[in-house]
């Protein structure tokens, strides 16, 4: 192994040692099974905000945006990124407060499907075990995208076997989170973030020097058909249109942020609510400059690539990390900074699976197990059975994952639209609409979620003006299933909207 490879290993192993510390530390702070999920509702601003963007962006902010923008022109990647940054804002300004007060008005709730049922009154927790399913569902291929992050990462640094570099990384992840809980994850969650900032700046500054600068980084994505172009996309040497359809559906990944478990599930862990003001900030400000750095690395990654210092990419997913091994090259300094940047993928990657692997085990050992099947444990045994479910989760994570010819965006596409069409109107209505109950609440999670399904791989491949994201008409069908369902139903009884109606006057309070 080389002098450089061997300093970007320890730079990693140092990284990794510090996440595991991380939950060692928190280990003994778990006393109850609410701690271990949602820490005691004792998260900071800072850790809130950070922690959840942080697990929302995962590897796909360092490999799968830079990677569309680098083979395909800024017009997907930043439309994308815009309606990311507009759904961060949003969802922070309507439903952070809002649902961090709810879900403790509603007693005391500390999983979303828990908040479903609390909240409609369904004593039959029949539509916490719909919730949980749908979490179970989409979470599962959302952490194997994680898995397969990692595995690329290594195999393309040391050539380590695909398998093995996923295996060990998985195993990292699963270790700090079982020891940990909720309180890790995030702590090591808003230590990542720093990470993958540090990461991204250092990548932007060197390859905008490496490329010939800023005009000479313009200049090349001028000179490509479509490529700097927000209505068309560069496909094979020419320009290809990106319509207004297109830009809508693109758009509507904002969407998805309605109805992300790990991202809401911070809202309802913040110590005080009064408090999710400066977190909104900070998270609205550094969505914006990250994922703007992100799409840009695309672009410069390109003139790298047209001046001969990168070679053209086999796999766009991994521009950070051939530039890195580029750095690494310039002493063993450098070598040391490249492993930082590679760390910062790692981060990526372990900020959202572990907050993915909490929320899908709260579902089937709480939600499903304990409030539906009414197995009752102690608190050590509960502990244990969640800890269990984890490494369960995880390791169907790792059979997913298993092809190493996966597309990290492509997964994350999937699952976001299943978590945005499927819970995302359910949380609105439940928060704005005195009048919704639990059928159309159900109506709307199934319908939403069946949708994401029909339409990417019935409707979708259709082509034409019928070739746009899935979440966009999925969620527009859960909606309009959630009124039709809730009007044609009876009224929510009278312990609802007298609990709804203290709710909106502490919000306005």
């Amino acid at each position: 192994m080389s002098t450089a490879n061997i300093c970007i290993l320890i730079a990693i192993i140092a990284y990794l040692l510090l996440v595991v510390g991380i939950g060692i530390f928190y280990a003994n702070r778990n006393k109850s099974i609410s701690d271990f999920y949602l820490g005691g509702r004792k998260l900071g601003p800072f850790v809130t905000a950070m922690s959840a963007e942080a697990s929302d962006m995962s590897s796909w902010l360092l490999m799968g945006l830079p990677g569309v923008a680098y083979a395909s022109g800024i017009a997907d990647a930043a439309w994308t990124a815009i309606g990311l940054a507009a759904g961060t804002y949003i969802n922070w300004l309507i439903v952070a407060r809002r649902l961090r007060k709810y879900s403790e008005l509603s007693g005391n709730s500390t999983t979303v499907p828990e908040f479903f049922s609390n909240r409609f009154r369904d004593k039959s927790h029949f539509l916490s075990v719909i919730a949980a399913l749908v979490i179970i569902i989409f979470f599962i291929p959302y952490t194997a995208s994680g898995f397969s992050a990692c595995g690329k990462l290594f195999n393309s640094l040391f050539d380590i076997d695909y398998h093995t570099a996923m295996i060990i990384s998985a195993l990292v992840i699963i270790l700090y989170t079982t020891i940990g809980g909720f309180l890790a994850a995030s702590t090591s969650d808003f230590i990542q973030s720093i990470v993958m900032t540090v990461a991204l700046v250092i990548i932007l500054v060197y390859g905008i020097g490496s490329a010939g600068g800023l005009d000479n980084v313009f200049e090349n994505a001028k000179s490509l058909p479509g490529y700097f172009d927000l209505t068309h996309t560069f496909s094979e040497g020419e320009a290809a249109d990106y319509g207004p359809i297109t830009i809508i559906s693109t758009l509507a990944w904002g969407l998805g942020y309605f109805g992300m478990p790990h991202i809401i599930l911070r809202f309802m862990a913040i110590e005080d609510d009064r408090k999710l003001k400066m977190s909104r900030r900070i998270a609205s400000i550094w969505v914006v400059i990250s994922l703007g750095f992100a799409v840009f690395i695309g672009i410069m990654g390109n003139a790298m690539t047209a001046n001969g210092t990168l070679e053209t990419l086999a796999d766009p997913e991994t521009i950070i990390v051939q530039i890195a091994k580029i750095i690494s090259s310039n002493g063993v300094l450098a070598a040391l900074i490249a492993g930082v940047i590679l760390a910062g993928i790692l981060a990526a990657t372990m900020s959202t699976s572990d907050s993915q692997l909490l929320a899908a085990s709260s579902s089937a050992s709480k939600d499903i197990m304990t409030d539906f099947f009414k197995i009752k444990l102690s608190d050590i045994g509960a502990m244990v059975f969640a800890r269990a479910t984890v490494i369960v989760i995880a390791m169907i994570g790792v059979l997913i994952a298993w092809d190493p010819d996966s597309s990290v965006f492509e997964i994350v596409s999937f699952a976001w639209a299943g978590f945005g069409a499927a819970f995302g109107p359910v949380v609105l209505f439940a928060l704005f609409w005195r009048r919704s109950n639990k059928w159309g609440a159900l109506a709307s999670m199934i319908s939403g979620g069946a949708m994401v399904f029909i339409w990417k791989f019935l409707v979708r491949p259709l082509g034409g003006a019928l070739n746009i994201y899935e979440l966009l008409p999925a969620f527009i069908v859960a909606c309009i299933v959630f009124v039709a369902v809730s009007l044609a139903t009876p009224e929510p009884e009278k312990e609802i909207t007298d609990e709804f109606d203290t709710f909106r006057e502490s919000c306005n309070s």
